[in-house]
């Protein structure tokens, strides 16, 4: 098979990897098209799964189209619960776990990423959730139905990030009482200023979230009822009908790196989203993109339209505009754009009234380069990213 008759080839069924299916598809309608995913290869919305307790979804409801559809819309091969044991970029084969050699003509690597866990002691240790994908959706949701009724419903979740903020207060929304476990002193630390984090656990605090800062899970054991017992660093022991990780996600990079590309927090690639190796290409939650690796919506859709455009043999820089990114807690709604990590700032608080919070943060000549906005601020959104000095770069 010549190179020309070599289809592109996209390993990853997610958010970025059908994303690019679609922008390439649109004006490339001929040229073979293989998706090669390790799970069910149904399309839906990731972010919803931090907040589909609280709408009723399930699994199933969250499905926006099945596999099979997603075939035949994008007129594409679509390998579902397979898995990439090799990758030789020199022949541009790849090598799956069934043995068969797949040729590509390019290669779109669209693996995600893992969620981190952190160590655990106990014989429950194994049976701490985490959710990075429907199937693990489904497992919770599961878990969630099957907890018994009773006046420990805690769940504890490990992790005062963004996903652990946003998985607590869908739980609420069940009757659940979650408790956050955080080494650090605050909620989204690395994502907000002080006084905003200080308003966002104030409000989740008034909702029925419980904080556990400054301390770590040490140990997981089973209670013999149906539920476990949680050990935290300071020696507390709690009860709890489940226990959550969301401690943060870790690009997929091992089949990257044994295939002799560059690698460093994710698959590294250039603006235009090429790794190390001719003919491929990363994108989404496992791509490193100058630097920046930014496993939020936004970035993977503005990937996947420049990707597409240099598929189709337009070369298209990827150009970054202002992402905000939402933080979905119904109870103190968030929207933070934090500043680059390259350019120095100092946050301001700007408003603050009983139902809004807007702060931000300036550079050193005192213009404005990232804000958050909470409460009834959030509709200010739009208004706060047009007046950015800098984008994600810097």
């Amino acid at each position: 098979m010549s190179d020309n008759q070599a289809p592109v080839v996209i390993v990853g069924s997610g958010l970025a990897g059908y994303g690019v299916a679609r922008e390439w598809r649109r004006a490339s309608p001929d040229t073979p098209l293989v998706i090669v995913t390790q799970d069910g290869g149904d399309s839906y919305s990731k972010p919803m799964l931090s907040n589909a307790l609280a709408s009723g979804k399930t699994a199933a409801t969250l499905v926006m189209k099945p596999a099979q559809t997603m075939a035949r819309d994008l007129a594409a091969t679509v390998l579902t619960r397979r898995a990439v044991k090799a990758l030789d970029t020199a022949t541009q084969t790849l090598t799956l776990d069934d043995g068969q050699a797949l040729r590509y003509r390019d290669l779109v690597l669209a693996l995600g990423a893992d969620p981190i866990r952190v160590p655990m002691q106990g014989d429950a240790a194994d049976a701490v959730l985490s959710v990075n994908d429907l199937d693990d959706f489904a497992a919770l949701a599961q878990a969630v139905d099957a907890a018994q009724p009773g006046p420990t419903r805690q769940v504890v979740i490990v992790g005062a990030g963004l996903i652990g903020c946003e998985f607590a207060n869908d739980l609420l929304s069940r009757g659940f009482t979650p408790v956050i476990v955080d080494p650090a002193d605050r909620a989204l630390s690395r994502l907000l200023p002080e006084p905003a984090s200080a308003a966002l656990q104030a409000a989740l605090s008034a909702a029925g979230v419980q904080w556990r800062l400054g301390a770590t899970v040490q140990r997981v054991d089973r209670d013999g009822l149906g539920g476990f017992r949680v050990t935290l660093s300071q020696g507390e022991v709690m009860p709890a009908a489940l226990v959550l990780s969301a401690v943060g996600l870790r690009p997929r990079t091992a089949l990257a790196s044994a295939s002799g590309l560059h690698v460093a927090r994710g698959i590294v690639t250039d603006r235009r989203l090429q790794t190390s190796a001719p003919h491929v290409w990363a994108v989404g939650d496992c791509a490193e993109v100058d630097g920046l690796n930014l496993p939020y919506v936004m970035p993977l859709m503005h990937q996947s339209r420049a990707l597409a455009s240099t598929l189709n043999g337009t070369p298209t820089a990827l150009a970054y505009p202002a992402m905000p990114v939402v933080v979905k807690t119904p109870a103190w709604p968030t929207v933070v754009c934090p500043p680059p990590a390259s350019v120095p700032a100092t946050w301001r608080v700007a408003v603050q009234t009983d139902d809004e919070l807007e702060t931000h943060a300036l550079n050193d000549a005192g213009a404005l380069v990232g804000f958050s906005l909470h409460g009834k601020a959030v509709g200010r959104r739009a208004a706060l990213a047009g007046q950015l000095v800098s984008g994600p770069w810097g």
